[in-house]
């Protein structure tokens, strides 16, 4: 025979049953009505504003002029914009190669910006633009830049230009330094040749296409002249060194300043 259970004996689990879901549903509530009132506090307060923007990588233009570009302000929201559309909104400057932008921290935003290099400049009347390693020419908006890499004069062919720039991408960068101007002395017989002007006086006579495989091993080179006898350096075939003096008949200034400061005792 089943045992009959009184409803008056089963009051109190009842009861404990449904004190156990009003609380279960009050705790929920009262998660969900802080949970918002924190997120209504936040975004009103100071700490969901952009307070510190830090950008590096920049050299070819004032920092300022990337921060203008994409609109953004210390003050403004921190959720207010997509790091993907401020890069690719960067990322437009021809001179830019890469770009990272990222939320750090609660209230600050970091730019990373990456460059093109300066490869070196190009004459533009009485004026030097800047070069780029991927054959972009630029001016420098009244930035004050460091005379990296060589003056390119008479480069006016864009073609033969970018095939210059690729041999120089491809010097050594101690050796790209010594050279104070290239210019494009095509003839009959080449399109190709170039006349280049060292920072040490002596002149280098090469061809385009293979500029960086033998001007690597200038160092070696000049190592092996005498140092006050200046001249010019035949690369175009293979590799021969002719005294100033022998070709023009003369010494050079500079040529002559040295042998006398050698003979003084």
């Amino acid at each position: 025979m089943e045992k009959i259970i009184d409803i008056e004996d089963r009051i109190p689990t009842l009861k404990e049953r449904r004190r156990r879901r009003t609380n279960k549903k009050f705790s929920i509530l009262l998660f969900l009505f802080v949970s918002t009132l924190l997120v209504v506090l936040y975004f009103q307060s100071s700490y969901s504003q952009v307070q510190t923007i830090t950008l590096d990588g920049a050299s070819l233009v004032p920092k300022e002029q990337y921060i203008e570009q994409i609109s953004l302000e210390i003050g403004d929201s921190m959720w207010g914009f997509r790091e993907k559309n401020l890069e690719e909104l960067l990322k437009q400057n021809k001179w830019v190669k890469a770009v990272t932008v990222k939320r750090k921290w609660l209230t600050e935003v970091e730019i990373q910006i990456e460059e093109y290099k300066q490869i070196g400049y190009v004459e533009d009347g009485d004026f030097l633009r800047i070069t780029l390693e991927n054959g972009e020419i630029m001016d420098p908006d009244g930035q004050v830049l460091p005379l990296e890499g060589p003056i390119l004069s008479g480069f006016d062919d864009e073609k033969i230009r970018l095939r210059l720039i690729k041999e120089l991408k491809n010097l050594n960068s101690e050796v790209l330094l010594t050279i104070s101007q290239i210019n494009y002395t095509p003839n009959e017989n080449d399109k190709h040749s170039i006349q280049v002007f060292m920072n040490d006086g002596n002149e280098v006579q090469a061809m385009i296409p293979s500029f960086s495989e033998k001007m690597n091993f200038y160092p070696f080179i000049f190592s092996q002249l005498e140092p006050a006898v200046k001249g010019i350096i035949d690369l175009e075939v293979g590799s021969f060194f002719q005294p100033y003096v022998d070709v023009y008949g003369e010494q050079t200034d500079e040529e002559a300043t040295e042998l006398e400061e050698e003979q003084t005792p």
